[in-house]
């Protein structure tokens, strides 16, 4: 069986935190329509759905992807680098807990899991102003003995490393160049985003297609040319508190 934790919108997204974008309004309804469509595209695709309830006072929880990594062996439980963020793995790890061995990452440590980009056995993490060196060091501490490689991976311009590249293939990436160097990614192959697009990077990879959002329809196209299967799913009101496709779900299976 397969997992997707989710959390519903919560009434207070208006005053999520913001890093690269200006403020702009948010349709809470249209975005809680969004939300349900998301998880339905997420059950289409063989997940069982775990839609935990809005959380009033953390208006980011939607973004249940920056609050834990979780891998076949193991979960990490993050230490999300907003202090506003924080408390946002408390309910995450209560339900982890039930299907994997938990390690925390502790200060002086911080990671967003937006920042966690997990091929096979290579994990990537971005050097932003959400995640640190310290956290790199206890995630390898954690995770070497189960064969994994952590290597930490400047980015600029963006939030997160997966605002920047995504996997879209087994052996391709999409990438915005412009925020993330290519050389920290040997051995894949590459497609760009659209450089009108620069926020077209984030897609979420699973049984070799991807959900991707309707708002990139030119790097959209880079992805059909190259033969990417995909489902569409409409983003825009998470767009506007910095969060993508990627973010609103925890996907793993039930060992």
């Amino acid at each position: 069986m397969r997992l997707a934790i989710t959390r519903q919108i919560s009434p207070s997204m208006l005053n999520c935190e913001l890093t690269h974008l200006e403020r702009t309004p948010i349709d809470l309804e249209l975005a809680r329509l969004q939300h349900r469509q998301y998880e339905q595209t997420l059950r289409d695709l063989g997940f069982e759905v775990i839609s935990l309830p809005a959380e009033p006072n953390l208006p980011d929880s939607v973004f249940v992807e920056d609050t834990a990594l979780v891998l076949d062996e193991c979960a990490i439980i993050t230490r999300p680098g907003a202090d506003s963020r924080k408390p946002e793995t408390e309910s995450i790890a209560r339900v982890l807990q039930q299907y994997r061995e938990l390690h925390y990452i502790q200060p002086p440590g911080t990671v967003d899991g937006g920042d966690i980009l997990r091929i096979g056995k290579e994990i990537f993490v971005g050097l932003t102003s959400r995640s640190n060196d310290a956290a790199i060091q206890q995630m390898q501490s954690i995770l070497a003995p189960y064969g994994y490689r952590v290597k930490g991976v400047p980015v600029t311009g963006c939030l997160h490393l997966k605002s920047a590249v995504t996997q879209v293939a087994e052996k391709t990436l999409l990438i915005n160049p412009s925020w993330v160097d290519k050389r920290f990614f040997p051995g894949f192959d590459f497609i760009e985003v659209d450089p009108s697009e620069p926020f077209a990077a984030n897609a979420v990879y699973v049984d070799g297609q991807i959900i991707y959002p309707t708002a990139f329809p030119r790097t959209r196209a880079r992805l059909e040319s190259a033969g990417i299967p995909m489902r569409l799913v409409d983003a825009s009101e998470v767009a506007k508190a910095e969060g993508a496709v990627t973010c609103c779900s925890l996907l793993f299976e039930v060992r």
